[in-house]
């Protein structure tokens, strides 16, 4: 049996489901970004014990199939930028739909109705996340973070950053360590 849970974005929160599956005596088979596979069939009080929990640590067990179909593209996309070492060659939106296995019209309809955004402006947004990641923590400049996002050009990646933040990428770095060096000082 398959749980979808909504919120699940990191390794702390795996680790933080198993726990809870362990918790209240289920077996799971495997743990995954928004989703957990459990071996037996779930009680009605261990479904609500788990939501419970869950809720405790801003995580949602998921019971209706659109929001189950909204964390998986979620995930999907979240996993494509911030947890794969290079992102796909092809096209998102067919990557997409390849990997959930739905026609991509579809899925881009019900996300857009659901969160109000369409697809590509949450990719963007993930981009921008992984563009400050790499700035701040990684040893990879522009040029370099420009290429491995798959952008045009460092002019692009640049344009898209300042649309998204206010800021350019040189300034938000420099910003950055400024603020870090001053936490440093106190």
């Amino acid at each position: 049996m398959i749980l979808y849970i909504k919120y699940m974005v990191s390794l702390r929160c795996k680790m933080m489901v198993e726990q809870e599956l362990k918790n209240i005596g289920l077996h799971y088979v495997v743990v995954e970004l928004g989703s957990v596979e459990i071996l037996e069939d779930i009680t009605l009080e261990q479904r609500e014990a788990l939501k419970r929990n869950l809720l405790k640590s801003g995580l949602e067990l998921l019971d209706d199939k659109r929001s189950i179909l909204i964390e998986k593209i979620k995930n999907v996309i979240v996993e494509m930028i911030h947890y794969q070492d290079e992102l796909p060659r092809t096209n998102y939106s067919d990557y997409i739909a390849e990997k959930l296995g739905y026609d991509y019209t579809y899925i881009s309809n019900i996300f857009s109705e659901v969160k109000g955004i369409n697809i590509q402006q949450f990719i963007i947004h993930h981009k921008i996340e992984k563009v400050k990641e790499l700035l701040l923590y990684g040893d990879l400049n522009l040029t370099e973070i420009s290429y491995k996002l798959h952008y045009s050009s460092v002019a692009h990646l640049s344009n898209q950053f300042k649309k998204v933040t206010g800021l350019s990428p040189t300034f938000y770095k420099k910003l950055r360590r400024k603020r870090d060096d001053n936490l440093e000082n106190i």
